[in-house]
């Protein structure tokens, strides 16, 4: 027998140790008693000492040492046999368990011979092989049969997948010893019997013959584990229901699979061989364990071969693309193709079933190329005084991956410049280098540069890459001359001077500076900004004097600061010009006498706390202002008399009365001030003072105001009663206006009949678009006792809402060529004939009179001849005023016209 043991490795202690294992061994030996069919070998790391072991089966047993034994003759009724097996240390309390599978193998009789040192058996070597398991067997004893109550271990059943048939095909069958006293109902439950997927799996229930009904597909299930049960006829458990597992055998019939078709990776040029690219990965649905799914890899082609067929190698169990030769140049090939191949069977190109993937790498660019000028030297040419001008373009040559750091280009200008008047910057286009002016060059002072520059790249060469010889290049740059701009050595110039000076007054000369020292120019002077127009100056010299006295106390200074701006103009092609503002300073003189503040003012007609606060205000500055002496003059003699001023302070006085009690009005005080300058200046300023009655909080009165204004009594009263007449006025016109209101209102609308008001134009409604829009029969409009289709209903009153089914009120019939007046009456009665109407509604309704039905046939009123009643008498119109005389012309004599 062979055994085969299948490691489940559980742990039961809780110590902690490395976890055991049995080593795998094979066997082949007969079982009769003591005879050894395996061993079974325990390793711990902590040792094997007192380490016991234990069986599932009474006919199996193990040594301290692991060898495994059969204690009596056993007759194997499968193909295999699977036994547990349990290792378990006293000590720690640790447990682990190991499945043993025994397969029935070959004889053991060689030529007749006995193995040596072992007894034999009455083992019946020649017993064959069969196909039913007895899962439920019974055991001898002194007393006769005797049920053994335990599990039995089925081995698993494998069955191959995709098999052709036929179908049903018989698996095993499954027997209790027991069938030979009753009648035995065998089944099977679980997933692929009962449960999805459905009926994979049958069982005879008489036979206990197990089938499988259709191929299997292990990528589909791998195992099935099911339950035999064993009933009788009427349903009773004869035997403990057993587990059957049902094992899916691996086929070849799945192609590896790559993940993606195409894979992406890229390697450094001149990486050095072993160095890593990238992984392809391809997985096999058939089992990973057994060959069907050991894939292994290859390169099949690599497109281009350059410099070498074979640049990359790839690892066959990982998929791992690496380079094997040196020579990677991105420079001359920039990607490489290459088809690598999956191949399962452990990569048996004869068995095996393949499958193929395209790996693209990229060979990445490192800075292994320095910038190089095209050139040794550059020239160029620069205006003088010109900013941000490109002189000079440099060209570089890199071979380097365009448009990234390693092909960037960086320049710098190593000597030339050391005041820094250029500046080189790149084109991000064409990485050329552009030479730069920032700071004005003067041509007097150098008329030509020579730089020397150097580029580089963004990103530092490669490690072993030195700089080229032809990174360096000289600029020559000339500087050309040009006119340029006379300019005022002092600009913003200040003089300082006084106020008032007479006109004519030389102050200064404002002489500018031809820069151009090469060129035999004349400079000429003019203004450019004066705002008073207080200078002038020299057109040949720049000399500058006054026309016109210059005032400090003018709106056009600031801050005492006159300023004014002037034009130096040269005579060159093209000429040129430069400015210059010239700042005049103006001390203060006392030129301005003090003004009295304020203007008007107000106090009460008899003396009180009541006080004029007054001040003065100067133009000038310190020292021309303040402290101020107010006083009263002498002439008149009334100012003195009644007004007396008192100083509070150097800038403020108080005037008030002098006498007792001064009659309202308006008086006009004369006041002196005079300032502090040297010499002192005064003014005679007038001050309005409105004298008024005041009340006992000394406030003005509001008659006292007017009367302070100049108003008499007499005009007072005489402003009142205008008033009065005015609103008097205004009332009997708007009572004038309501009357005429409510008279228009109350006037009747229908009037006598000896009113004539047939001249009026009485707009009722809008009646619609005109007559031609409108077909009328005119004879709609005549009574309706004259139209057949309404002479068989009944004259009276219509309502909205309800037409009266009984006998209606009689009203009367009005004439044919109704009066003017009779309107009037026929509402009227028309009005008491629906009040008497026993069947109106309790409500207010809308009364329609003479009703006409649902339709009108009526035609247009254009054609008041073609009436559908006949011939009719107008002469009626001639009855209704002069308004009405052209219709009555008009259709009065139609039959004689």
């Amino acid at each position: 027998m062979e055994g085969q043991k299948l490691l489940k490795g559980r742990q039961k202690a809780a110590n902690d140790f490395n976890k055991p294992s049995f080593q795998r061994v094979r066997c082949r030996h007969l079982t009769t008693s003591h005879l050894i069919v395996s061993n079974v070998k325990f390793n711990n790391c902590a040792g094997n000492k007192g380490v016991r072991y234990e069986t599932n089966s009474l006919d199996f047993k193990v040594r301290a040492d692991g060898t495994m034994y059969a204690v009596h003759q056993v007759q194997m009724a499968s193909k295999q046999l699977i036994l547990m097996v349990t290792a378990w240390d006293p000590q720690t309390l640790g447990r682990w368990e190991a499945i043993v599978r025994f397969l029935v193998g070959e004889k053991l009789q060689h030529n007749g011979h006995k193995p040596k040192g072992r007894k034999s058996g009455p083992v019946d070597l020649a017993q064959q092989q069969s196909d039913t398991l007895l899962p439920w067997r019974q055991h001898q004893s002194a007393k006769g049969l005797r049920r053994q109550k335990r599990d039995w271990v089925i081995p698993p059943i494998n069955v191959p997948e995709n098999s052709r048939g036929p179908f049903p095909q018989q698996l095993v069958r499954i027997r209790s010893d027991k069938d030979k006293e009753i009648h035995i109902r065998y089944s099977i439950t679980g997933v692929g019997a009962d449960q999805p997927p459905m009926e994979v799996f049958s069982i005879d229930p008489v036979s206990g013959r197990m089938y499988v009904t259709r191929p299997m597909d292990r990528e589909e299930r791998a195992s099935y584990h099911l339950r035999a049960h064993a009933v009788d006829m009427n349903g009773n458990k004869v035997e403990n229901p057993i587990d059957l597992y049902i094992y899916v055998i691996d086929m070849n019939d799945n192609r590896p699979e790559f993940i993606n078709q195409v894979y992406n990776g890229s390697v450094d040029e001149g990486s050095k061989p072993g160095t890593y690219v990238m992984t392809v990965t391809a997985n096999d649905a058939d089992d990973s364990t057994t060959a069907n799914g050991m894939v292994r890899y290859r390169i099949v082609t690599q497109t281009p071969q350059s410099p070498s067929q074979n640049m990359f190698t790839i690892n066959s169990e990982t998929g791992d693309i690496v380079t094997v030769a040196a020579g990677l140049d991105r420079e001359k090939v920039q990607q490489y193709m290459v088809i690598v191949q999956a191949t399962d069977m452990e990569g048996n190109l004869n068995y095996g079933l393949s499958n193929t993937a395209t790996a693209i790498i990229t060979v990445t660019d490192v800075n292994d190329n320095p910038p190089e000028f095209t050139t040794s030297t550059y020239s160029g040419e620069v205006p003088e005084n010109r900013v941000e001008v490109v002189v000079a373009n440099l060209t570089v040559m890199d071979r380097d991956q365009p448009h990234s750091p390693n092909w960037n280009a960086i320049y710098r200008i190593i000597s030339g410049d050391p005041s820094g008047h250029f500046t080189i910057r790149t084109d991000p286009v064409t990485n050329e280098g552009m030479v730069t002016v920032v700071k004005a060059v003067d041509y007097e002072m150098n008329r030509a540069f020579m730089l020397t520059v150097m580029v580089s790249n963004q990103a530092p060469l490669a490690s072993g890459i030195q700089m080229s010889f032809q990174s360096t290049a000289g600029v020559t740059i000339s500087v050309t001359d040009v006119n340029e701009a006379p300019y005022f050595p002092t600009n913003h110039k200040l003089i300082r001077l006084e106020e008032g000076v007479p006109t004519g007054t030389v102050l200064t000369t404002f002489s500018a500076v031809d820069p151009d020292r090469f060129m035999q120019q004349a400079v000429r002077y003019s203004k450019l900004s004066d705002p008073a127009n207080w200078l002038n100056i020299n057109a040949t010299n720049g000399q500058i004097t006054t026309a016109a006295v210059l005032d400090r106390e003018s709106d056009y200074i600031k801050n005492n600061v006159y300023e004014a701006t002037f034009l130096a103009a040269d005579n060159g092609i093209p000429p040129a010009s430069g400015t210059g503002t010239l700042q005049i300073y103006l001390i203060d003189i006392n030129d301005n006498a003090p003004e009295l503040l304020p203007k008007e003012a107000q106090i009460c007609e008899k003396p009180n706390l009541n006080v004029i606060n007054i001040t003065a205000a100067d133009a000038d500055i310190d020292p021309n202002v303040g402290p101020f002496v107010f006083e009263l003059p002498s002439v008149p003699s009334a100012v003195r008399k009644n007004w007396t001023i008192t100083r509070l302070n150097g800038d403020y006085a108080q005037l008030s009365l002098r006498i007792m009690y001064l009659e309202a009005g308006v008086y006009d005080v004369p006041i002196i001030v005079t300032d502090s300058g040297n010499p002192p200046l005064y003014n005679t300023s007038i001050i309005k003072v409105k004298v008024c009655p005041c009340d006992e909080n000394g406030d003005c009165t509001t008659i006292g105001a007017v009367a302070a204004a100049g108003l008499g009594t007499g005009a007072i009263i005489a402003i009142l009663i205008c008033i009065i007449i005015l609103l008097t006025m205004v009332l009997l016109f708007v009572v004038w206006m309501k009357r005429r209101e409510k008279e228009r209102h109350t006037k009747q609308l229908l009037i006598d009949p000896e009113d004539d008001v047939r001249d009026n134009i009485l707009k009722y409604d809008e009646e619609g678009g005109g007559e031609e829009d409108q077909d009328y029969d005119l004879s709609q409009l005549q009574q309706p006792e004259t139209m057949d289709h309404v002479l068989n209903k009944a004259p009276g009153v219509r309502r909205v809402d309800e037409r009266p089914i009984g006998a209606e009120p009689q009203y009367p019939i009005r004439p044919v060529i109704p009066h003017p007046g009779d309107i009037g009456d026929f509402i009227n009665e028309g009005l008491r004939a629906a009040d008497n109407d026993p069947t109106a509604p309790p409500y207010d309704s809308l009364l329609v009179f003479d009703y006409e039905g649902s339709g009108s046939t009526a035609g247009s009123v254009s054609s008041l001849n073609s009436s559908s009643s006949g011939d009719q008498d107008y002469d009626y119109l001639n009855d209704w005023g002069p308004r009405f005389k052209k219709l009555a012309d008009m259709y009065g004599g139609g039959e004689e016209d």
